[in-house]
Formats: C-alpha cells, structure tokens, sequence
C-alpha cells in the first residue's frame, strides 16, 4: 500500500451526515460532502439566531458559535476531522460546498466562517479591515498586484509572507462567476515538487529576504523571511515573488529559478471549484496561484478569503 493509500486510509469515511473522500483530481486532497438536509437545518438555526454576515463582523464569539450549529448537525468529529486533515503531511487539504442548498452569498460566508473557526482563528486582513476579504476579478483592473489581474498567471505562493503573524492555513470560496474560462486554482503540495531538494540545498535556501506588500494591502511594516524552514522535521515555505526584494543578482537568479521551476513542475494540479465550494490547504507546505482566465469584457469571479493560525 502506497503512503498516499495509508493517509486516506485514515480520514475516509462514509455517515448519515457527510462523507469523506480522495479528491477526483488529486490524491493529496479529499473531497467532503455534507447532506443537504445537515446544511439546511445549519442554516436554519443561523437564521432563527438573527445572525447576519455583520453580526459576525462586529461581534466575534458569534462566529465560534455559527461553527458549533454546524457541529450540531454533524458531529463533534467533524471538526477532529478536519483538523487531522489539514494538519497532515500527506494530504493537508480539502474542498467542500454547499451542495446547491443555496445561492445566498451572505450564506456562503457564514458557512466558510463556520468552517474557518472549526480549523482555528482567522488573521485579521488588513486589505479589507475584517477577518475575511471578499475581491472580484474582472475584465479591467488597476489594483498593484496580481490578485486581480484575470489575463496573467498569478504565480504559486504562500500567504501572510509579508505580516508578523502565524499563517498556517487558507481558505478559498468561490463567491461567484460569471463569463469565464480559466482561472482555475493553481496547487503544488511542497513534496511533490521534483527540485524541492535542490532549492532546500542551495546556500540561498537560509538567507532572510525582504518583504514588502503593495499600498493595496494596507501593512506598511517590512518582513525578514526565510524560504525555507523546519516545520516537523520536514520543508516549510514562505515565498511570494511580487513582494520579496532581492539585494543581488545572484539572489535574484535564484528568487526566479525557483518560481519558474514550481510552475513548470508536472505536480501542479489546476483544481476545478463550483460555486458554492470552498478550498482549505494548510500554508506552509502547500503552494498556491491562479492559472490566467480567456479574454472576455464580461467576466466577473469574485472570492472569498479567510487565512489563520491553529489554535493551540
């Protein structure tokens, strides 16, 4: 049996509420699917406790209490589950939705910070003052980043390179979307990049390089980090090329080398997400971008982003 088989081995599962299974498109990732009748009945009780997407904002016990309603409709292993998953090596990821129940965008993000708060705190995001972003992509764009721009490749990275804080974990829902062709999800797990041990080797491997993010994100400090670090015996990763400042040539060499050879390599998985879906991956040994979308002056995707640590 394959390391892969063992690992799913360990969270598949089938119950009258949800099952856990391999992600069609990848074995390093599992696919969970709620019951309808478990996330209307969640959706009910948030409903009957007047707790609107604001309510969440101002007040933030309530967001752990959404994450409990779903638990009562689960299952307090649900949380354990998703957790482990997240938490393992060999996988580390998951997708699941609403299964069409609703189309409600304020239910989206009510459900993803019932899921957020399941895996541990989200961070506050100083791009939009809350501790979640929501961000649209279309046919035009003047931001100063790649986030927005829909016609190029947004390059795999990690997240919270650039602020003094523990981001373990990401979560990405798929809001809305409308007119396009591309954009899909762009995955690498750290271990099944073919050069990772090369990179990992070269001297540069333990220099700390400058961070800085764009006036859009809103954080002015400048970061030290290492690309690479020890995280359980094993790679970890902290890298984003738009906003890392190299002081030479040779460490500019190398800064490009090792995108380049992250986005050429034969691992990377473009994740097709419906609507209604939401991505978690934890961030220090999984690597992330967007594949660019086809040109069209009607296009419009808008996500949701929630990034944040474990709990202890």
């Amino acid at each position: 049996m394959s390391i892969a088989q063992k690992t799913f081995a360990k969270f598949e599962r089938v119950t009258e509420n949800y099952e856990v299974k391999v992600h069609p498109q990848t074995n390093r990732l599992y696919h969970i699917q709620l019951s309808k009748d478990s996330i209307v009945k969640f959706l009910n009780r948030v409903a009957q406790e007047n707790y609107s997407v604001q309510h969440l904002e101002y007040t933030p016990y309530a967001r752990i209490l959404v994450a409990s309603y779903l638990l009562d409709q689960v299952g307090e292993e649900f949380g354990e589950i998703l957790r482990g998953i997240v938490h393992d090596r060999e996988s580390g990821g998951f997708t699941l939705g609403l299964e069409g129940v609703t189309e409600n965008t304020d239910e989206y993000v009510i459900f993803a910070t019932a899921i957020s708060h399941l895996l541990g705190s989200p961070n506050h995001d100083s791009m939009s003052g809350k501790y979640y972003a929501r961000f649209s992509v279309k046919d035009t764009d003047s931001s100063d980043s790649y986030l927005r721009q829909a016609y190029r490749l947004f390059t795999l990275h990690t997240d919270g390179t650039f602020v003094d804080e523990p981001t373990d974990w990401l979560l990405m829902m798929k809001m809305v979307e409308e007119n396009a062709v591309g954009g899909e999800s762009r995955l690498l797990h750290l271990d099944d990049w073919k050069e990772l041990d090369y990179y990992t080797s070269h001297p540069l491997a333990n220099y700390k390089f400058t961070y800085k993010a764009p006036r859009s994100k809103n954080v002015d400090q400048e970061i030290e980090r290492l690309t690479f670090f020890n995280y359980n015996n094993k790679p970890g990763m902290c890298f984003i090329d738009q906003f890392v400042y190299p002081e030479t040539i040779e460490q500019a060499k190398y800064l490009r080398d090792l995108s380049a050879s992250m986005e050429n390599d034969e691992s990377v998985t473009e994740l097709e997400l419906p609507v209604g879906d939401l991505v978690v991956v934890n961030n220090i040994f999984w690597l992330h971008g967007r594949a660019a979308f086809e040109k069209n002056p009607n296009l419009n995707r808008e996500l949701l982003r929630q990034r944040g640590r474990f709990n202890q």
